[in-house]
């Protein structure tokens, strides 16, 4: 290997504070490792701040707290949900874990989030709810979502893995459905490694949401005294994280805004960059619609083609910047295929797909970020 060989820039690296070990001292030190203990309980705290949600749950995973959503709501067999089919498996695996169809539809083409009217259109007498996904920590179009499933009689279900501390018309991502679903996996902006939380907005839930998280016992309401022992009341399982993650999310809680701002001043970055690009229609540049603001997760470029996207991959490769593309379409994907079924003409998705490059985007991305543009620019130039 060339020993004047460039460090490689990756494409996410999860972000430590310096306060992470300090409280993960203070959970061990304690008695109760176990999820639901203190720490469990001040992240409650903080997200429900942060989403202005009245209740929220800490999960093992966003994956999780999507499979909590499913069960919530009383998916069965013959069911459907109306969702994006850009999104990540776990969107979907909800669904039809279940045993109800997943229906995929096509995205905004400047938002790369559920398309309303696409969703509209895709309401059946089998419709249960539509299932919202936060792209790139750019908020999905909620209001004319809601009026859907208002009309409709639906539940609207949040995927905010990405999106936490985003806002849509100052409303904060993770309370503008009935329940959401945000993940705090290593690869964004809040960490704990793995994790997640459920938030609930429509209260109807809030009671029988812990009930589930909890192997299906009413514990919870045992622990606050409310009864005197307490049993299998529903079905469930076990989707508390420990205190030891919980720990170390707190400390990453309490930072929410300046993780967030980093990850914006880059995005902001990366735009300015490519400003001239995008004029001459070289690449296209995420767009943020003027009611919505972005927590900066990902920033991603739109090339000409699947040639010219995996040639610009080579080239940041051969120049020691990670670059990839993003979600496989699952409406063309094998289990897609055998579990879902999809609405209109999805042209948006797979032209998304093939163009899709998303460029570094981390807390201590630092002046590295002038490597990761020369590079680009020197292809697309």
């Amino acid at each position: 290997m060339n020993e004047n060989r460039l460090t490689r820039i990756p494409l996410s690296r999860p972000t430590v504070l310096g306060t992470e070990l300090d409280y993960v001292a203070q959970s061990l030190g304690q008695s109760h490792l176990a999820g639901d203990g203190k720490f469990t309980k001040l992240c409650h705290g903080l997200i429900e701040q942060i989403t202005a949600s009245p209740k929220a749950l800490l999960t093992h995973s966003c994956t999780g707290a999507l499979e909590m959503m499913g069960l919530l709501i009383d998916l069965k067999p013959g069911d459907e949900v109306i969702l994006p089919s850009f999104t990540f498996v776990s969107t979907a695996n909800a669904i039809a874990l279940r045993g109800a169809t997943p229906v995929f539809v096509d995205i905004n083409p400047a938002t790369l989030t559920i398309e309303p009217v696409e969703a509209a259109a895709a309401v059946t007498p089998k419709t249960r709810a539509i299932m919202a996904v936060h792209y790139a920590g750019i908020a999905a179009d909620m209001d004319p979502l809601r009026e859907i499933t208002d009309n409709h009689g639906l539940v609207l279900l949040e995927d905010a893995a990405q999106a936490l501390g985003a806002t849509y018309r100052g409303r904060p991502c993770g309370s503008l459905g009935d329940l959401g679903a945000i993940s705090f996996h290593e690869t964004k902006n809040v960490v704990s490694g793995e994790g997640g939380a459920l938030t609930v907005n429509d209260l109807r839930f809030a009671e029988r949401a812990e009930i589930i998280r909890e192997k299906g016992t009413n514990r919870s309401r045992f622990f606050r005294g409310e009864i005197d022992k307490y049993t299998w009341v529903d079905v469930g399982s076990s989707y508390l994280p420990s205190e030891i993650v919980a720990a170390f999310l707190y400390a990453q809680l309490q930072t929410t805004e300046q993780i967030n701002d980093i990850r914006r001043a880059i995005f902001a970055r990366y735009m300015d960059a490519f400003q001239e690009l995008a004029s001459k229609g070289r690449v296209t540049l995420p767009t943020v619609p003027a009611d919505r603001v972005s927590n900066g997760h990902i920033f991603y470029l739109l090339l000409d083609d699947a040639e010219d996207r995996d040639r610009f991959m080579d080239h940041m490769r051969e120049h020691d910047v990670s670059a990839a593309f993003h979600y496989v379409p699952l409406h063309d994907a094998p289990a897609g295929l055998r579990y879902g079924r999809v609405s209109g003409d999805l042209i948006h998705t797979q032209q998304t797909y093939d163009r899709l490059v998303r460029l570094p985007n981390f807390h201590e991305l630092g002046e590295s970020i002038d490597r990761v543009i020369g590079a680009a620019l020197a292809y697309c130039e």
